[in-house]
């Protein structure tokens, strides 16, 4: 930590954002280009992770990790992977309908763990395909990594996921259809949808968007007027691409907001929760905060200063309505940036002067849990997430430079898909 402690904020931030993005070099499949959900032995695909990966390798020839070329040769090579993957309703395919299972086996690309057919993290597996094709405007490989990603993105049949209704599944299973679960309440869907009423080919009904805004909860919580969604990490996804300052949906425009200042709102929630720490656990204060989804401790439930303490595992935590089990993800805090620098800051440089062992090799741990087990310094979880250290990344450059958020700006599908959601104002 000495080192880390002191360096500049600007050199902090770049060398914490260098770390973050090597672990996406690091675990990635020298023969499919697929990365790893987890730094853990025998991980599988994530194919968000993926879509995180094509997103930072224009990050990366920004900043001279790597060259344009090998940035081009890596984008294309996975961009290949998937176009000649089995499509099919087979429970061993890799996707059915231009949309990808969850998870994938890193050598064949094939569906493991039963997983579904993944709405979501085809969609961020598809925002990162359009920043490839976006960004790669030259020629040879580049023209082939623009045909490529167009044709993965004109592949998605999102209408079919609607299942005939004006709602959207959260997935599918060849053994039992479509899940019985949507999108209620305000969420990380926002790219989803996006992208889904932006299709030339297949696109999302009008009334679907409409119809999802409609389960939204609009709240004052701890002070603050904010649309609801208690895990951070919800508050970040979209954002990590699409650039809200200024732009408004139906929803916001009512409500005189937009959902980057509703993030803000989001973030002093966060903070003051950890002041107030009504919970009473180890380390939270206004400097210590980043309750959100993640990894946690799967132990027995303790009895610690006169409560009953329970631990989740991996599960999505959230505030100030819950669950809340003391474990935190001490990435999260330098993920808002874009928004509250000065919190940011704050936060990421007390975490790091007062548990070091948070952040070993400059890339920080997926959970931390100072409650449990304090007297060795906190449950620590195991390996790193690559969603975890992809979204960091990415939100530290659209901090530094803001280069994603103007790739996707300069993408018509992405205006085309706010335009029919209704976005109006700012940059559009």
């Amino acid at each position: 930590m000495s080192g880390l402690k002191r360096l500049s904020d600007e050199a902090l931030v770049a060398r914490l954002q260098h770390a973050a993005f090597s672990y996406l070099i690091d675990h990635t499949d020298e023969e499919t280009g697929l990365v790893a959900d987890t730094s853990r032995p025998g991980s599988p695909c994530s194919i968000a992770v993926v879509g995180f990966a094509l997103s930072c390798y224009p990050i990366a020839v920004r900043n001279g990790w790597l060259s344009r070329t090998e940035a081009a040769r890596r984008t294309l090579k996975v961009l290949k992977f998937f176009l000649a993957s089995p499509q099919s309703k087979a429970a061993d395919a890799t996707g059915y309908r231009g949309f990808y299972y969850h998870f994938l086996d890193m050598k064949t690309g094939r569906r493991v763990w039963q997983c579904e057919l993944s709405l979501i993290d085809t969609a961020l597996l598809m925002a990162g395909i359009l920043v490839a094709g976006c960004y790669f405007d030259g020629g040879g490989e580049e023209s082939d990594i623009r045909d490529h990603a167009d044709a993965l993105y004109r592949r998605v049949d999102w209408h079919w996921a609607q299942n005939g209704t004006s709602g959207l599944s959260q997935g599918w299973k060849p053994e039992c259809g479509f899940l019985h679960y949507g999108w209620e309440g305000y969420n990380e869907a926002t790219i989803l949808y996006i992208l889904g009423l932006g299709s030339p080919t297949f696109p999302l009904t009008a009334s679907c968007y409409d119809t999802w805004s409609l389960t939204y909860q609009w709240e004052n919580l701890l002070g603050h007027d904010v649309l609801y969604s208690g895990a951070l990490f919800t508050h970040l996804f979209s954002h990590a691409w699409i650039d809200f300052r200024g732009i408004r949906d139906a929803f916001m425009r009512e409500k005189n907001s937009d959902y980057f200042a509703n993030t803000k709102s989001a973030i002093a929630i966060h903070r003051e929760y950890g002041e107030r720490n009504p919970y009473e656990f180890e380390g939270y204060c206004r400097d210590f905060w980043g309750v959100t989804a993640g990894d946690g401790p799967s132990v027995a439930a303790i009895r610690q200063k006169g409560r009953d303490r329970r631990f989740f595992g991996y599960m999505s935590r959230g505030v100030p309505y819950g669950p809340d089990d003391g474990t935190i993800s001490p990435w999260a805090m330098l993920a808002t940036l874009p928004f509250t620098p000065d919190a940011a800051l704050s936060g990421t440089r007390h975490l790091l002067e007062n548990y070091p062992q948070i952040c070993p090799g400059n890339r920080f741990s997926s959970g931390f849990n100072p409650t449990l087990q304090p007297a060795s310094g906190g449950w620590i979880s195991e390996g790193w997430y690559g969603l975890d250290q992809g979204l960091l990344a990415m939100m530290i450059e659209n901090h530094r430079s803001g280069l994603i958020w103007e790739i996707f700006r300069g993408c018509g599908y992405v205006r085309d898909g706010l335009a029919h959601a209704g976005f109006e104002g700012g940059w559009l």
